[in-house]
């Protein structure tokens, strides 16, 4: 592990958030279930993606989807030039894609009269090896999310900090064995944690994934969601499927009522 990982992590020390963001508001970025399940007193929230990563399930869950004796798998980023000296079967798929080195996701903004509650916030919703760093936020600017109504620095990315599971930290699937598509769909359809089965998990992230306005979720999502249905009955999987595209809009819609501007 080499390479050098992008990003900059938080001092264990002391929180260096505030240096990315003077002004004591907080941007922050969610590619998993932060896309359904916002943060609380955010005010805005953008569709993008951020460069140079690729989204995997290779992150082990021991709470929110799993447990200690067994852990489920959520999903974390991974930098792209790291990523490319690891042994990943679905590579050239990925390469292939429209959305080659770009995560989607939405971005939030949180007030600074908030932004210290929210960090803290995010701290214990991200505990089981996640870690806060800043990368540039590209705002989705398709004709379906008019990007130019909200009150946005247009003359480039945002910073946003964003929690991810490093190749360093413990719950990362260090083993290849354990990285292999069809060990992951496995283990998702056994997993269970405090938050609910793993495979509501997959699908919710699937359906949030489309209805930023892409219409799919990318490459890696894709194939797990069709493993998980070979290896679950399938009418269990066509409903928990349905299920989780409704929690999804319920979501958003009980966020959207609840908070601030809503892009989508």
């Amino acid at each position: 592990m080499a390479a050098t990982l992008q990003g900059h992590q938080v001092h264990p020390e002391g929180r260096t958030w505030k240096s990315h963001f003077p002004k004591g508001d907080l941007w922050v970025f969610g590619y998993g279930s932060l896309i359904w399940k916002p943060p609380p007193h955010f005010d805005q929230r953008i569709p993008g993606y951020i460069n140079g990563y690729v989204r995997r399930f290779w992150q082990a869950s021991t709470d929110h989807r799993g447990t200690p004796e067994q852990p489920g798998r959520v999903v974390t980023v991974i930098e792209r030039k790291f990523w490319e000296t690891l042994d990943d079967p679905l590579a050239e798929a990925e390469s292939q894609s429209a959305s080659t080195g770009k995560v989607w996701g939405a971005a939030y903004h949180i007030p600074a009269s908030h932004a210290e509650e929210v960090h803290d916030y995010l701290d214990e919703r991200e505990i089981d090896g996640y870690s806060a760093h800043f990368t540039p936020f590209h705002a989705f600017t398709g004709a379906e999310s008019p990007v130019q109504s909200i009150e946005v620095d247009d003359s480039g990315p945002i910073i946003c900090m964003v929690y991810i599971g490093q190749p360093t930290n413990p719950q990362f699937l260090r083993e290849a064995p354990r990285r292999e598509p069809q060990d992951v769909a496995s283990v998702i359809s056994a997993g269970h944690g405090l938050s609910g089965k793993n495979t509501e998990y997959l699908y919710l992230l699937e359906k949030a994934l489309q209805g930023l306005g892409l219409g799919t979720a990318d490459v890696h999502v894709t194939d797990l969601v069709q493993r998980v249905k070979a290896i679950e009955a399938d009418e269990l999987a066509d409903t928990e499927e349905k299920e989780a595209e409704r929690e999804v809009k319920k979501y958003l819609a009980s966020a959207g009522e609840n908070h601030g501007e809503w892009i989508e």
